[in-house]
Parts: C-alpha cells; structure tokens; sequence
C-alpha cells in the first residue's frame, strides 16, 4: 500500500505543476482568441472559433516581431557559444592549473555573483556609448559575452571531480594542456555542460534590463522589449500579446525537449556524488 502514502505527495506535486502551467495555458489560450471574444467572453473560455490572426499580425505587420525573435535568436547563439568557451577555459584553469594566487583570483571573481546587475548597468551604458556601439548589435551582447561566475562555479567543481588518472594518462600519450580540455574533459562534462546550455539561453531569451536601456528603435531590440511595446503601441490588445508570449515560448520549450535528457543526468550525478 505504498501507493496510498504516497497520494498526499503526488496531490501537492500536481497542485504545484498546475499552478505552474495554468499561465502557460491561459497564454496560449488568448493566443487564438480574437479581441472581440476575449472582450466578452470569460478569460477561460476556449476559443471559438480558433484564429491565427495575432500571428499573422506579429510575423507580418507593423509589429516586426519576427525581427526579434531572429535577433534574440542569434544573440542567444552567440552568447551562450562565446560565455561556455571561455568559462569552460576559466573553470579548467581554476581547477587543475597550478599557478600564483589562483584560489585567491577564484574567490574575488565569483564575490561578482553578490554584486546586483542592475548596478553596473550605467557603466556599461556609458562605455557601449563611448564605443559607438549603443543601439547596435555588438552593444546587446558584447558585456555579456565572456565567462558567467556561476558558470565557473559549477564547472570548476565538475571537473575536480574528474579522475585524475586520466589527465595524466592523456599526459603521458603526449596531449598537451589544450588537448586534454577538449579530448577528455569536455566530453565527460557534457551532462553540466548540457544543463549551462540551457540555462544561458533562458537567460539571456529572457533578458529585459539591458536590451531595453541598450536599444532605441526597433531594429535590435529582442522579443522581451518587443513583447512589452506591444502593449502600448496597440492599446492593450492581449490576444497579441499572448499571442507573443506564445511564439517567445516556442524556442525554450524545444532547446529543454533536447537537453532534457543531459540535464536530468547532470542531477543525478551531482546528487550522488
């Protein structure tokens, strides 16, 4: 009777994934409403009948929401390709490299994680636009284009617990420091690897702050100050703003079915370490 003890656990669990998902839901809902329907009609009432109408709009009107989502696309590319290179560097320097003060540089660079984002935005305004690059696509996302502290974290300790045995094996078949990095340690690190892969490119899909302060028009601004703008450019339509919402959902929900795996396998091995 296992199953019986059990119920009060499972019932919390599903309450808890139903209040999760009931946003989600109503998002995706409104999406293929249309304005008159939402106006008069209960907010939970399913569409009928359903229209595409709000996507034709976003994708093909004024609203270039498909230029957004093909900057924030290839921002988030870019960004989780250049922050993984170099904190994969960063965390294997830190965790197998002998050299003067690394524990001490290791410490005073990830008290960082302590500083709030928002009090380094004016600075970095101010040197995007000394630069040249305000409203452009290298001052979106070159300061964030380098190693994350918490990124480093976490490898560094992944890959301390790599055997090592087989960085000195790898040593003495001659690989040198590079090699052994990408021959051997990234490929046993793929589970973490996997997991920061996804949570940069959630991070950075759903950046606001600085693409809003970095932006001015629309010509780069991503989906998150797109989304926002809808709201008072077309006077509180929010069959097109669920509309959106819906279509900045689509990218993360794929990028987790494909690493989901990995990232389950990263927790498991993290846990019973």
């Amino acid at each position: 009777m296992r199953w019986i003890r059990n119920v009060p656990i499972y019932a919390v669990l599903l309450a808890g994934a139903l209040l999760t998902l009931a946003p989600f839901a109503l998002s995706v809902i409104t999406a293929f409403k249309t304005p008159g329907q939402f106006a008069s009609e209960n907010a939970l009432a399913w569409p009928d009948p359903f229209t595409l109408e709000n996507f034709t709009m976003l994708l093909t009107g004024r609203a270039e929401f498909g230029r957004a989502i093909l900057v924030t696309l290839l921002a988030a590319i870019l960004l989780v390709a250049a922050q993984l290179t170099f904190s994969i560097m960063a965390a294997y320097a830190f965790a197998r490299l002998e050299f003067p003060g690394r524990d001490l540089l290791f410490w005073v660079y990830l008290s960082t994680l302590m500083i709030p984002s928002i009090v380094v935005v004016v600075p970095l305004y101010l040197m995007m636009a000394q630069l040249g690059l305000r409203n452009t696509f290298w001052g979106l996302v070159l300061p964030f284009a380098f190693a994350s502290p918490y990124a480093v974290f976490l490898l560094r300790e992944y890959f301390r617990g790599i055997p090592q045995d087989l960085v000195d094996a790898a040593r003495l078949d001659g690989a040198n420091t590079l090699d052994v990095l990408v021959e051997i340690v990234v490929p046993l690190s793929r589970p973490i690897i996997a997991t920061l892969t996804l949570i940069t490119a959630v991070s950075q899909w759903n950046s606001f702050l600085w693409p809003r302060v970095i932006t001015s028009d629309n010509t780069w601004r991503p989906v998150t100050v797109a989304t926002a703008s809808l709201q008072s450019q077309y006077n509180g339509n929010w069959t097109l703003v669920m509309a959106a919402t819906t279509l900045a959902l689509v990218p993360l929900l794929a990028l987790f079915l494909v690493f989901q795996r990995q990232i389950v396998r990263s927790i498991t091995i993290t846990r019973f370490r």
